[in-house]
């Protein structure tokens, strides 16, 4: 018999669950001769403002901009108003530190959200579309749930308030949360997105063509 996961008090009362929205655009670009993602050209503005967008075309607020490499080019060049950004002085150890940040941010939030969901800045396949679907699996504080690619599990991420702590505790170096993703592999609800979106990321001066 499948287990009922326990709603939380806003769907218990009716009222729509608030899930924030977390980018980590911090990655100063290493392995593309140091161009910091958040700053490559995608439709005629920075990456960035398309990852921003997404979020909250998707259905998340706020949206929580974790910025590191160049962040002080990044607030003069990207359109982010409307977002909170998080500066991240400890970027270059790796993803782990932006995510931990982030989620720091978020739980400090007076108004407090039911779950986050994070997505990366380097993915400009993935839009509003996929990041609506992964956010409509919100159950609980509890829930733990990502985009799959062919039942290959990806981003976006969306976690329950209830685990933020938790995650924060696992992420280090360039790990960020897949230590903790893959020890609960059979508790995450996958949802297929494969054909609103593509996973593919921009690590290396050959995958620069994917931003057309």
């Amino acid at each position: 018999m499948a287990r009922r996961e326990q709603t939380s008090d806003s769907r218990a009362s009716g009222t729509a669950p608030r899930v924030a929205g977390l980018l980590l655009a911090a990655g100063g670009g290493r392995r593309l001769g140091g161009r910091p993602k958040a700053l490559l050209p995608y439709g005629g503005k920075p990456l960035v403002e398309h990852a921003a967008r997404a979020l909250r075309e998707g259905g998340c607020g706020p949206v929580h901009v974790v910025l590191g490499a160049a962040r002080d080019e990044v607030r003069e060049r990207a359109e982010l108003a409307g977002c909170l950004l998080i500066d991240n002085p400890d970027w270059a150890e790796g993803m782990g530190t932006s995510l931990r940040a982030g989620l720091e941010r978020v739980g400090a939030d007076p108004d407090g959200a039911s779950a986050v969901l994070v997505c990366l800045v380097d993915q400009p396949g993935i839009g509003a579309a996929a990041v609506a679907r992964v956010r409509r699996a919100y159950r609980s504080p509890d829930t733990l749930a990502a985009a799959s690619y062919g039942g290959r599990r990806g981003h976006p991420v969306l976690f329950g308030a209830r685990r933020w702590a938790a995650v924060a505790r696992s992420a280090y170096g360039d790990v960020g949360a897949r230590a903790y993703l893959r020890e609960r592999e059979g508790r995450i609800a996958l949802v297929e997105c494969g054909d609103v979106a593509d996973p593919a990321d921009i690590d290396t001066p050959e995958d620069l063509g994917r931003l057309g």
